[in-house]
C-alpha cells in the first residue's frame, strides 16, 4: 500500500508528530493545520531545512513511504 498526501494529511496531528521526528525544523504554529497543497508544503519544507525543492519532494517522497511501511507492519 503507498501513502499519499491526502492519506497523510487526514490525521494531521499524529502525522505531524512523526513529520517532526523527522524534519526538526518544522513550526508548530505553521503546521497547527493540515497543508492543503502539497507543493507549497515542499517550499516550506525546503525553506525550513536549507534543501532544494527537488530535495524536499525526494524527501517527503521517502517519508510517504516510510510511513506506508510503517502503517502495514501496524507501526503507526
Amino acid at each position: 500500500m503507498v501513502m499519499n498526501w491526502t492519506d497523510l494529511t487526514q490525521d494531521w496531528d499524529a502525522s505531524f508528530a512523526r513529520a517532526k521526528r523527522r524534519f526538526p525544523n518544522l513550526c508548530d504554529k505553521d503546521m497547527a493545520r493540515a497543508p492543503k497543497d502539497r507543493s507549497k508544503f515542499e517550499a516550506y519544507l525546503a525553506e525550513r531545512h536549507q534543501l532544494t525543492i527537488t530535495e524536499a519532494h525526494e524527501e517527503l517522497e521517502d517519508f510517504l513511504y516510510t510511513e506506508a511501511l510503517n502503517r502495514e507492519a501496524g507501526l503507526s
